[in-house]
């Protein structure tokens, strides 16, 4: 799509305006949403003419790793969806690569969630003869142990830890600031990651970031990240769909079957409305379900 890009684009504007009759309005929130994928794609190093549904999915993953809603990731998807229809009519492409994208559904979706054994198959999968062994097994861990959002962990500065309390410095939404506590584990893995650390030559302006890029010398972006993670999941054999926020819905998970109240986990994970945090309870309720079914003597299968 280099020499025809902008044939394409002039053509997809006049596809938006004459044969969809979008208002003006319209066409161009369809513009900016597909402006997101072109972003996307561009940091990925795939062309628009060679995207794959494999390439839509982590797309939606990476939207709703920023925080952008269910609803939004529906609006955004409906118009990727509109312009690979337009290449397809007009013959830049034979199959619609979005023919089986679905959108999120909307409303109470309950997230996927690890057990503690298929975080730890995680964690031991990662190769530790890599250069960047140590690293994302670090970072995996901060996700878990944590409860960070895929961009708070890329953020994430030196200045921020304070390993000798075992608590870091998170900045998240709004640019509000919250206290998390540090795991002995996730102690230990930052402590032997900032020693690796060292080696890195990190450009002006990115030496205090926690998680730097062994090529470049750059804090790591959330593209990465989501990249690796799903890698590590295959790797570990996980058949699941999980992305780095599946961690933050499995540390909040394991902190509410662990005995921990709504408004301690709503203060970790910097939750302004306790009804985000609510989600969770959701999650318990269907772990306690399946305890009674398979352990309530009504439910136990007596010979006959």
């Amino acid at each position: 799509m280099a020499e025809g890009k902008r044939d394409i684009i002039s053509g997809y504007r006049a596809y938006l305006m004459l044969e969809m009759g979008l208002s003006p309005n319209t066409r161009e929130a369809y513009w900016h949403d597909l402006e997101k994928l072109l972003t996307f794609l561009r940091e990925e190093g795939i062309e628009p003419l060679a995207v794959t549904l494999d390439d839509l999915h982590r797309f939606t993953w990476a939207l709703k790793d920023v925080g952008i809603s269910m609803r939004s990731v529906a609006r955004i998807l409906s118009g990727v969806r509109a312009f690979y229809h337009f290449l397809v009519l007009d013959e830049y492409l034979e199959k619609d690569p979005t023919r089986l994208l679905q959108a999120p559904k909307i409303g109470h979706r309950l997230p996927t969630v690890l057990t503690v054994e298929e975080v730890d198959r995680i964690i031991a999968s990662v190769d530790m003869t890599e250069r960047e062994g140590l690293r994302n097994r670090t970072i995996i861990e901060i996700l878990y142990s944590c409860g960070l959002r895929v961009s708070e962990a890329c953020d994430l500065r030196v200045s921020d830890l304070n390993l000798p309390e075992s608590y870091l410095r998170v900045k998240g939404k709004g640019g509000k600031e919250r206290l998390v506590p540090l795991s002995p584990r996730a102690v230990r893995e930052l402590k032997l990651w900032l020693v690796d650390r060292e080696q890195i030559k990190a450009r002006e302006g990115e030496e205090d970031y926690v998680f730097l890029t062994y090529t470049r010398g750059r804090h790591l972006s959330r593209i990465t990240v989501f990249h690796f993670i799903k890698l590590q999941a295959q790797a570990a054999g996980i058949t699941k769909t999980i992305s780095p926020h599946t961690f933050r819905h499995t540390f909040a998970t394991h902190l509410l079957e662990g005995g921990a109240s709504l408004h301690a986990i709503q203060a970790m994970l910097g939750h302004e409305d306790i009804s985000t945090t609510e989600l969770y309870t959701h999650l318990d309720q269907r772990a306690l379900r399946q305890e009674i079914l398979a352990h309530h003597p009504r439910n136990l299968r007596r010979p006959e």
